[in-house]
């Protein structure tokens, strides 16, 4: 009966997205290594519950090596390698303010 019922939409907020991506990655900061790309922000998908994005509040800023791997491919990143790089950083939502 509830089914069919239709998640409510995440929240977007790009100017909070904007200074995300102003900070520097939380995986470089916290474990000592240099970031040589671009701050990105990440919408965070360890134990989600769905496949869409979640909320942008939500959204931790991660290097580009961190988050997709498209430039720095010397780092482990979250979308390439999802598994390995819970096990290396530990959930991506424990990051999040």
């Amino acid at each position: 009966m509830w089914s069919n019922l239709k998640q409510p939409k995440p929240i977007r907020n790009e100017k909070f997205l904007n200074e995300i991506r102003r900070r520097k990655c939380v995986i470089c900061e916290k474990f000592g290594e240099v970031q040589t790309a671009m701050t990105t922000a990440h919408h965070v998908i360890h134990d989600r519950n769905s496949g869409g994005k979640t909320c942008d509040m939500r959204a931790i800023p991660l290097c580009d090596g961190h988050h997709q791997g498209m430039w720095d491919t010397t780092k482990v990143a979250i979308h390439k390698e999802k598994k390995k790089w819970r096990e290396l950083y530990g959930a991506d939502w424990s990051y999040s303010d």
